[in-house]
């Protein structure tokens, strides 16, 4: 029988026990180092100590009291004084395992493993502890690991620079926002104060730049766009960091994926559990042929801002067929196509949305023209995106589709500005959705929007494919489709 790590006592103690030391902080720096202010803030602040105290014992028994066992086939975790929680994961339904080595623990010796099934809910690890290293090499030895006598041969190479122009891609300026508030709200005053700073001289510099361009930018408009840059490079940084060093390496029964600088983590998926490939891509990345490998399995990629990647940026010609067991293809053509007359199915939304956006500009500055300059620098800022989802749509038109090959079924399609390539076998396609609009009934198009198995809500829409071809997927994946399409 194992107990988790020792620190786990502060988490049994209280979520945020970090607080507390603010406060403590605060007292020690309004005191003079010497012995009789010491002793007097000592005798004030008892109260406060004895609270924690009280805290931390209480964590204690809560972690005396929980443990964790291994047996030959399952791991058994209970916790609780008065009422009992038992869990029992069997290793042959382990769909992953997880293993985090944060710096800040490595003089510690303690690890952070979480093991996750198919089952249990969306993003949430079935089984999370920290335990000693003894405890890590121990559960991994029970589970499935790769055989280096029969490892797959020829898995593409990861590249720094493959790691880098995976950062670059796949990095945003929501997520970076995202960090940067989390610092300014658990920093407090100093990140405040750093960002004031930094806000003041953005505004002086902008005021001297500004004076010398044709258009004058509102100071505003220009803030609100150094920021999200600053955002943007801030996820850049965190998403470099987090995928630095990847290696893959793995057989038929275990794939093994290596990464981090900082938090050097160690994953292992079972690829008899992977619900589907996901060949991803953006609109650069489409035109050059390069495509970044995703796979969708329970407990992999399912942490906060974390990717389920395989293989970062590679030339999709690259990607050889050693992956092919576990779904990854390339090369396989669409069976199936939109219809041609079935573009504007894909374009209709952004093309509506660039049309209106200076009709609204015009229309700010006829009966508010103080705000005439930012609506225009807005509207300005609001059509470029509007014109590139534009573009990545008319070649979603040109490379969507479906094919249906031995037991895989592919999947090409678009969520907003990504491309898609899933490849999945059909068990794990558990719903068939058509979808028919009074128009597409007259041109007869349909959409398909085909569901897979996973943790959360896994789906891919086709659109503008016409009825004849939709009764024959239908047919093809034993689905019935009846005569009202």
């Amino acid at each position: 029988m194992y107990h988790e790590h020792p620190l786990r006592i502060l988490r049994y103690s209280a979520k945020n026990i970090w607080l507390l030391i603010f406060p403590l902080l605060r007292g020690v720096r309004t005191i003079r180092l010497d012995a009789d202010r010491f002793y007097q803030w000592v005798k004030g602040a008892w109260f406060d100590i004895a609270v924690i105290g009280i805290i931390i014992v209480f964590g204690y028994i809560r972690w005396y009291f929980s443990g964790i066992e291994l047996t030959d086939n399952e791991v058994v975790r209970w916790e609780g004084i008065t009422a009992k929680i038992k869990t029992t994961i069997p290793y042959s339904s382990v769909s992953s395992v997880t293993v985090e080595k944060p710096v800040y623990l490595m003089p510690l010796r303690a690890v952070k493993l979480s093991c996750d099934t198919s089952a249990g809910m969306y993003r949430s690890a079935d089984m999370q502890i920290m335990v000693n290293r003894k405890f890590c090499e121990d559960f991994l030895s029970r589970v499935p690991d790769v055989n280096q006598k029969n490892k797959l041969q020829d898995i593409p190479e990861t590249t720094p620079l493959s790691v880098l122009l995976f950062s670059l891609f796949f990095s945003s300026g929501l997520s970076g926002t995202v960090y940067i508030a989390t610092f300014f709200m658990k920093g407090g005053d100093i990140a405040r104060d750093i960002i004031n700073v930094s806000l003041d001289r953005i505004t002086q510099t902008t005021e001297k730049i500004t004076d010398k361009l044709l258009i004058h930018i509102p100071s505003a408009a220009v803030l609100v766009g150094v920021f999200f840059i600053a955002a943007w490079i801030v996820s850049f940084l965190v998403n470099f960091l987090r995928y630095a060093g990847f290696e893959v390496d793995g057989d038929e029964y275990c794939l093994k994926i290596f990464c981090g600088l900082l938090n050097r983590r160690e994953y292992r998926i079972t690829p008899a559990h992977i619900n589907y490939t996901d060949l991803r891509q953006n609109l650069i990345m489409k035109l050059s042929g390069a495509v970044a490998v995703n796979v969708s399995c329970a407990g992999y990629g399912s942490a906060k801002n974390h990717l389920p990647v395989l293989l970062p940026v590679k030339k999709e010609e690259d990607l050889g067929n050693a992956l092919e067991k576990i779904g990854v293809f390339s090369g396989v053509r669409n069976d199936f196509r939109p219809k041609p007359n079935g573009l504007m199915s894909y374009i209709w939304q952004p093309v509506i949305l660039s049309l209106l956006v200076f009709p609204v500009h015009i229309f700010i500055k006829r009966f508010i023209p103080e705000v005439s300059e930012l609506s225009f620098f807005f509207a300005v800022m609001t059509e470029i995106p509007l014109i590139w989802m534009i573009a990545v749509k008319i070649t979603a038109f040109f490379t969507s589709g479906i094919s249906v090959y031995d037991d895989k079924i592919m999947v090409r399609c678009s969520r907003m500005t990504g491309f898609h390539t899933v490849v999945a076998e059909r068990r794990k396609l558990v719903k068939f959705e058509i979808q028919q609009a009074v128009l597409q009934k007259i041109s007869g198009k349909c959409s398909v929007i085909l569901w897979f198995g996973s943790e959360e809500r896994a789906h891919f829409k086709v659109k503008a494919l016409r009825v004849e071809d939709v009764r024959k997927i239908s047919e093809m994946l034993g689905y019935t489709t009846g005569t009202k399409i």
